[in-house]
């Protein structure tokens, strides 16, 4: 095989998958974003395109060279809003399909995001943020005229108040706005000190929307919860819906105006709960859960043309579906391999819509390629994949091959789920080093997806064993739970378990094992090389190596407490303690590279360096690898995802033999 044939790291700005996609109501045209990595400008980018819902005629929407994004079809299926990014912001668009011709309705100050119809098409409904004043605590005096005075400090009391990969938030918060389809008067809906943001459903009769927030007094310290409320468009009176402990949101008002939709859960503060889908009556009452004896997580739930069901997404095993569930609890599953719209590690994702004919279209992801559109009927017939975005790269460029792979648990016997890549010219009778890819979270799930960075390991002549040990999702609720003041726990003994039954399998050998993952994954390999040193290599991805130094100077400070383990920190100091790598650090013999963004929130620099410290003081072989610019999110530049890549196969070919 020539180099030309193995998937290259260049070969990533070639790679374009479909997102936010839609389907006409009448069924006849799909619109979505078609998206990939700009090389020049060193980003993710994507424009709008549209064509007939068997994939003739495709083509751009507009002529405009601008991000694009979030399409909406109006009920009668005539126009197309959408959002759209220019020189002075994101505003809203009106495509109109008989002639083809688009304009911007808006001028607006902020973004616009859940932008939805109103039943009758007059209206459009967004939410928007809306500035108010920082607070100021003393008065300065005035700067002279020409003088160079430093900046003013930055001040807050929030409790919230920077976010990674975003930085500090401006004070202010997110409100519901309405205005006519054509253009004209932006109107505030909602208001108050409370953020309303999310999912937007408009009654029936198009007087109020539905929506959920967190109006509660102590909603800033109760974060975890919120409500389902209803909005007067008219008059802004406010009606609660929903009144519990817990997460209620994603309201979806039924096509006849009957019952409102509805997912959540009463909140026992575990680690992990499924959410559940529920509906009552528009006021509130008679509610029930439908998907109580479902043991999954249910989102993106859109109601069918009849109001006689609902579909949702959910995963199971490590595998992207849509579900159907009807008022009587009736479950079906419809489609499998929903997902591909990341492209950097094969996490869960992807989206469906549906029309009112019956047909859905979703993002279609296998192992081979990413995101494409395929098209099923709401009753799980006649699949058809109708885009091969990647048909010409692909042709070639030979991939390497994913096999899943199932193993026992040493600790109690449970299966778990694991996937392996091969090289693409793989020879089963030479002898391979094979690289363990923790995933994040821990929380998540990988899956039989696909994944540039995995690809390129392969390509460079790795077996990559990517598992699926307890904690990760679409094994259950009990399966996830299974973390909660425990974690690292016995999730590293399935690791190792995975490694163990790849030997056993005869691609693994005890003198090649190399290991890596990113945040909770790059726990989870400062662990394992803390636990044994059997690895010949490792890279540490922005850990966190201690949790009583992390917890209190990341992004997300408070939401670790009695969830995740009991008390804060400085009441039960020891419990973090045992559970941080950095406890082990002693015991690393394993040749090791950190590597952390420079911008990083969410496991801040000084969690890498610990390490890094620790092991250059103990004189064990490291290398600290700190990205400029980056956030938490170090791949989400193109040139950084190859930085992290390139870094790490070049750290493991300095350990083979």
């Amino acid at each position: 095989m020539s180099a030309q044939e193995v998937f290259e790291m260049e070969d990533m700005f070639s790679l374009r998958y479909a997102n936010d996609i839609q389907i006409s109501p009448d069924g006849e045209h799909i619109v979505y974003r078609k998206m990939g990595y700009d090389i020049m400008d060193d980003k993710s980018t994507g424009n709008l395109w549209i064509m007939n819902a068997d994939g003739t005629e495709h083509q751009k929407l507009t002529t405009r060279d601008q991000s694009e994004s979030s399409p909406r079809w109006s009920p009668d299926g005539k126009r197309l809003a959408f959002v759209s990014q220019g020189k002075d912001g994101s505003e809203v668009f009106i495509y109109w399909i008989n002639s083809g011709k688009f304009a911007r309705i808006t001028q607006l100050p902020k973004s616009p995001s859940s932008l939805t119809w109103s039943n009758d098409g007059s209206q459009l409904a967004f939410s928007m943020f809306v500035a108010s004043p920082a607070l100021v605590i003393a008065k300065l005096p005035k700067k002279p005229k020409g003088a160079k005075w430093a900046p003013k400090p930055r001040i807050t009391d929030r409790l919230n108040h920077e976010s990674d990969g975003r930085g500090y938030i401006p004070s202010g918060f997110y409100h519901l706005f309405v205005m006519p389809a054509q253009g004209g008067a932006v109107h505030q809906v909602t208001s108050g000190d409370y953020q309303h943001r999310g999912n937007i459903s408009w009654s029936k009769d198009d007087t109020k929307l539905y929506f959920s927030a967190n109006r509660n007094e102590n909603w800033e310290y109760n974060f975890r919860n919120s409500e389902v409320y209803a909005v007067d468009v008219d008059n802004g009176k406010m009606e609660t819906l929903t009144e519990r402990d817990g997460p209620d949101r994603s309201p979806k008002v039924s096509p006849d105006g009957s019952l409102v939709a509805y997912l959540g859960f009463d909140d026992r503060r575990d680690a992990y709960q499924n959410t559940l889908l529920y509906v009552m009556k528009p006021d509130g009452s008679k509610k029930r859960c439908l998907s109580a004896d479902l043991d999954m997580s249910l989102s993106s739930i859109q109601w069918d043309a009849d109001s006689k069901g609902l579909f949702f997404n959910y995963d199971k095993y490590g595998n992207g579906k849509i579900g159907y569930i009807d008022l009587n609890s009736n479950f079906k599953t419809i489609a499998h391999n929903r997902g591909g719209t990341t492209l950097g590690r094969p996490y869960s994702s992807g989206m469906f819509s549906l029309s009112n004919t019956g047909t859905i279209a979703y993002t279609y992801a296998k192992p081979q390629h990413p995101s494409d559109i395929a098209t099923i009927t709401s009753k799980g017939k006649k699949f058809t994949r109708i885009t091969e975005l990647n048909n010409a790269l692909f042709e070639y460029k030979r991939l390497g091959k994913v096999e899943e792979i199932w193993y026992e648990s040493s600790v109690d016997g449970r299966k778990i789920q694991g996937w392996i890549v091969y090289p693409p010219n793989y020879d089963s009778e030479k002898k391979y080093p094979l690289l363990v890819e923790n995933h994040g979270g821990p929380i998540l799930n990988y899956g039989d997806r696909f994944s540039i960075e995995l690809q390129l390991y392969a390509s460079a002549g790795y077996i990559v064993f990517y598992p699926n040990p307890r904690g990760s999702t679409s094994y259950g609720e009990e399966f996830a739970n299974l973390l909660k003041n425990n974690y690292p726990g016995e999730d590293y003994n399935d690791v190792m378990d995975g490694v163990d039954a790849c030997i056993k399998k005869g691609i693994a050998h005890e003198d090649r094992l190399y290991v890596t993952g990113g945040s909770a994954g790059g726990i989870m390999t400062a662990w394992m090389i803390g636990k044994n040193n059997r690895f010949e290599a490792a890279v540490v991805t922005k850990p966190v190596m201690n949790w009583i130094s992390k917890l209190l100077v990341a992004d997300n400070y408070y939401g670790y407490a009695n969830s995740r383990y009991p008390g804060q920190v400085w009441e039960n100091p020891m419990n973090y303690w045992k559970f941080s790598p950095i406890s082990l650090v002693g015991s690393v013999e394993t040749p090791t590279m950190v590597m952390v963004g420079m911008n990083d929130l969410r496991t801040p620099p000084s969690e890498a360096k610990q390490l890094y410290h620790a092991l250059k003081l103990r004189k064990i072989p490291t290398v600290l690898v700190e990205i400029p610019e980056a956030s938490h999110g170090i791949a989400n530049r193109p040139s950084n995802l190859m930085t992290k890549v390139a870094h790490t196969i070049a750290w493991f070919e300095k350990y083979k033999e």
